[in-house]
């Protein structure tokens, strides 16, 4: 089943616009659970399958014998799942301008001189594999 018969949480619904997310990108079905619980478990759909389309997160949620409370709990798990997602994403775009950073500044005092002698010190190895002088 797909559509919103159920008003979605105010705290969820402000989650979701803060991502940008329209509850419309998301396909939300009822379905039957499985595991243990007998007769009950396999006659009714209280599991609550969620799956946002354009990033084609899944979220499955049957922790409670009742639909309202797995539905609540499996918005707010897809809301954690795609902040998680954004998060992370910042978090390596940050990393890489770190990065960049890094390379490109200028190098200190103390780091140029002992460039230039390690420079230095190759040369001299160099030359005296040459026969130029010795160590």
């Amino acid at each position: 089943m797909t559509g919103f018969p159920l008003q979605i949480e105010a705290d969820v619904r402000r989650r979701l616009a803060g991502l940008g997310v329209s509850p419309g990108d998301v396909e939300e079905r009822f379905v039957r659970g499985t595991g243990p619980g007998g007769q009950k478990i396999n006659k009714t759909a209280s599991t609550v399958w969620l799956q946002h389309r354009p990033t084609g997160i899944e979220v499955r949620c049957q922790a409670e014998r009742s639909q309202a409370v797995n539905r609540a709990r499996a918005w707010a798990e897809l809301c954690g799942k795609l902040e998680a997602r954004r998060a992370i994403a910042a978090a390596e775009t940050q990393a890489k301008r770190e990065a960049e950073r890094r390379r490109t500044r200028q190098k200190s005092r103390g780091q140029k001189a002992r460039m230039i002698e390690s420079k230095k010190h190759r040369a001299r190895i160099k030359l005296a594999r040459r026969g130029g002088y010795d160590e």
